[in-house]
């Protein structure tokens, strides 16, 4: 469902704020839902048309709360120096894509509580509006406004509780994970212990749901609850396979520590020239190779990086006249590793700069061997067989 595509709608303390295409699906079930059955029952009398707008706005501040709740989370990671690629909207709610790992259990930990702590802020002032509202003189709409401020706040303080559900990946599990940590100094192994929570509490959410939706069809309980079971099972679901996935990934990622770039880099180094012409370079490298980027050297030095993207970037008709030199990304500290370091160390860099392929150099700065990701798959895949 991730795969499927997603919008950049603006930039918020220089993040790249998202909506995936599931988002589409729940705004428009919410804002069904809101202006046929909760909005009616509140706020009798008032037209259709008045009811789905309600609901539209309810829909997008919901959102909006979602989005402020993950910026919480973004806003003390930047404070700790770790970069989010990205935040994304989604069918169950948001995310915010960090792209490293936090220092220390204790920035863990209010990284965290951060989003918590945003929602129930959230909720007390949506809900304290609501409550002054009551007494206060307002114009005509001033009911809807507190039955919309009721509403906003009681979800803000359920999103509240919700994520402090003490199973990884939310973040109560996140906050776990923190104290384990700290307790046993163990990154890995404490992942891997707030994910096992992760797994139990999706596995009741979805069981608890599946009772609940059973019972609604069978007349057990009331049929309107049958919505509820639905979305517990989808949320159980969702939060069972994330801790499944983090799991796996403790396991990737204690194999990669382990293993040295030494390990696994290509010896074998295949380099252009600076000034080689883009035409040359795709027929002689690109498709002769299949390689997605290739190091530049000059001198036996390793001046730069050219890859795919940076000749399709060029029209073709200029590929002639265009070198490599002309479009390469320039070399810098972060395209070269030693063999010593370790697999993971290289991975994160990988993810953290966009390329594909790290340089690998002696004690002399002397350029011995490649690694990629590729070459990673494929170590992965022999060992586990």
């Amino acid at each position: 469902m991730m795969n499927a595509p997603a919008w950049e709608i603006g930039r918020v303390l220089g993040i790249p704020i998202r909506v995936h295409a599931s988002w589409f699906l729940v705004f428009f079930f919410v804002t069904w839902s809101l202006a046929t059955g909760y909005l009616p029952e509140a706020l009798p009398g008032l037209s259709d048309s008045r009811y789905w707008g309600m609901g539209a706005v309810a829909a997008v501040l919901l959102f909006v709360s979602v989005l402020l709740h993950e910026l919480g989370h973004s806003y003390v990671a930047q404070r700790y120096r770790i970069p989010i690629g990205q935040i994304t909207l989604f069918l169950f709610g948001g995310v915010a894509h960090m792209r490293a790992e936090p220092p220390s259990p204790k920035a863990e930990f209010l990284i965290a509580i951060a989003g918590p702590i945003v929602s129930f802020a959230l909720g007390a002032f949506s809900l304290g509006l609501a409550a002054a509202s009551e007494w206060w003189p307002t114009p005509s709409g001033g009911q809807g406004f507190a039955v919309l401020g009721g509403l906003l706040g009681l979800v803000n303080v359920q999103l509240g509780l919700f994520n402090l559900i003490p199973g990884f990946p939310l973040d109560g599990g996140r906050a776990l994970r923190a104290g384990l940590w700290a307790w046993g100094h163990d990154f890995h192994g404490a992942t891997s212990r707030a994910a096992f929570l992760g797994l139990g509490f999706g596995f009741l959410l979805g069981s608890f749901g599946a009772v609940l939706l059973a019972g609604a069809l069978t007349g057990f309980v009331d049929p309107s609850n049958a919505g509820n079971g639905g979305w517990l099972i989808f949320i159980g679901a969702f939060l069972f396979g994330a801790a499944w996935s983090t799991r796996k990934q403790v396991a990737l990622r204690l194999a990669l520590s382990g293993t040295s770039v030494r390990d696994v880099m290509v010896r074998a180094l295949v380099t252009m020239s600076p000034q080689l012409s883009l035409q040359s370079a795709v027929e002689e490298f690109f498709v002769a190779y299949g390689y997605g980027s290739f190091p530049v050297m000059e001198e036996g030095q390793v001046v730069g990086l050219i890859a795919v993207e940076d000749v399709q970037a060029i029209s073709q008709g200029l590929w002639s006249w265009r070198t490599v030199a002309d479009v390469m990304r320039p070399a810098s500290p972060e395209l070269f590793i030693p063999p010593d370091a370790s697999m993971m160390q290289a991975m994160e860099r990988m993810v953290r700069t966009g390329y594909d392929r790290l340089v690998v150099i002696d004690e002399a700065s002397h350029p011995v061997g490649l690694v990629t990701r590729s070459a990673v798959a494929q170590f992965l895949q022999l060992h586990k067989a």
